[in-house]
């Protein structure tokens, strides 16, 4: 997965414009499967420089979206190519044609990994209570970690405190930011490497639900409620209980399936 490039889109760099002109393009059908150009035809298309097109096609890639052969120069490869899980395709699946597959697609795995993410993270945090008891006596310790052991919990109890200060304000953007911070933590707290590698994946679900909402919609006290309660089951290492209340989470923060 691509990692470093949060600013396509956003017009914040030549190389970003044109990584994001011909991303979106690709995606859109404007150049279609086994369409061929060369470095000075995407450079007539983007306006930008020939050594920022070649890093834009190196980029593209490596998302599987572009092919370079000395024959044939650039050609458009099949979605079946594409790195559906990297953030950049996503974003782009989201603002093309196929925006209603790919909010199915995130549906579907919000539903399939969360819930599961959830219990990991309870089961991880009783677990280490077990192994390594806390002392009683070490209250700051206590607000670092779940039960009692050496997993840390700081991330999910910041972004639950987080949660309630921006429902108290109430501010939509803070709250929203706090509500990625929790998911991320659930995912790292889950001690699978492979579900925290989906964070990104994830975090683009819940900034799909952001912009498919009203900006100025406030958190329903319910939503705020779940996500503190999933908190607390996995704080109290509750695997059942996290499972059940992260579903439900998701379950409301995503639309059915079309």
């Amino acid at each position: 997965m691509t990692a470093a490039l949060p600013g396509t889109g956003a017009g914040t760099s030549a190389f970003s414009r044109a990584l994001d002109h011909l991303g979106r393009a690709i995606v859109d059908g404007e150049l279609p499967t086994d369409h061929t150009d060369t470095i000075e035809g995407l450079v007539e298309r983007t306006g930008a420089s020939r050594s920022v097109v070649r890093e834009a096609s190196r980029v593209l890639g490596a998302l599987g979206m572009l092919s370079a052969g000395r024959r044939v120069g650039l050609r458009v490869l099949a979605p079946e190519h594409w790195d559906v899980l990297d953030p950049l395709v996503i974003r782009w699946r989201l603002g093309g044609p196929g925006a209603r597959t790919q909010i199915d697609e995130l549906r579907a795995l919000r539903h399939a990994i969360e819930p599961a993410a959830a219990a990991a993270a309870a089961e991880n945090v009783r677990r280490d209570a077990v192994d390594a008891p806390r002392d009683p006596e070490d209250d700051r310790e206590g607000e670092e970690h779940g039960l009692g052991g050496e997993v840390s919990t700081r991330s999910l109890s910041v972004a639950v405190a987080a949660l309630r200060s921006a429902a108290d304000e109430p501010e939509t953007a803070a709250y929203l930011q706090a509500d990625r911070a929790l998911h991320a933590a659930v995912l790292d707290l889950s001690a699978n490497t492979m579900f925290a590698r989906l964070r990104a994946v994830i975090d683009e679900g819940l900034r799909e639900r952001a912009q498919r909402e009203r900006v100025d919609l406030l958190p329903h006290p319910y939503d705020l409620t779940l996500h503190v309660r999933v908190a607390e089951a996995i704080l109290a290492g509750d695997a059942g209980t996290a499972a059940s209340v992260m579903r439900e989470i998701v379950e409301r923060t995503t639309p059915a399936p079309s």
